[in-house]
């Protein structure tokens, strides 16, 4: 409490004022919870992508389509044997069904010819093991030959980094079911 003097000297208490809860939300919950969304807003909008990083990282995605562009179309193809893969596919019958396979990769350069002789352990073992879960309806008609191809190229570019694959070539595809 503070005290006041009064006209006959004496003083007089006049009583302090205390926070209601209702004045905390106003004046603190409140203002927080507004600099909150004004900050997730500027966040997912893409205003702070500067402040926080996330252009520096674009960039560096779009380096990989740059040595794409640098892939002279009239430069003679490079292809790299990966050679033969059987593989036992997935069935629920009894009866065994097998893929064989021979590949063939177009690489963009002849200098990533030995980067990816190094690489081919991990290749064959990533080719392995996603199509041992395939199953026979995976591999029919044509979509589903091209999702094989599309599946295997990602997979051989994540297995042979920093050597970029242009393409999957099937020299032979043969599905026999017993």
């Amino acid at each position: 409490m503070t005290a006041i003097e009064t006209d006959g000297g004496g003083e007089q208490e006049l009583p302090r004022k205390k926070f209601s809860g209702k004045k905390i939300v106003m004046f603190v919950v409140v203002p927080l919870l507004l600099i909150a969304l004004i900050a997730g807003g500027l966040i997912f909008s893409g205003l702070l992508d500067g402040l926080l990083g996330k252009k520096k990282a674009e960039e560096a995605e779009e380096k990989p389509a740059a040595a794409e562009e640098a892939f002279d179309p009239k430069a003679p193809p490079v292809f790299f044997p990966l050679g033969e893969l059987l593989i036992n596919l997935q069935t629920n019958e009894r009866r065994p069904a097998f893929l064989k396979l021979k590949i063939q990769l177009e690489i963009y350069k002849e200098e990533d010819r030995p980067k990816l002789t190094l690489a081919t352990p991990r290749i064959v073992d990533t080719f392995q093991t996603y199509l041992r879960e395939l199953r026979l309806d995976d591999l029919k008609g044509s979509a589903g030959i091209y999702r094989l191809r599309e599946e295997l190229l990602q997979r051989v570019n994540a297995a042979a980094a920093p050597v970029r694959v242009r393409d999957v070539l099937f020299e032979e595809i043969l599905v026999q079911s017993q």
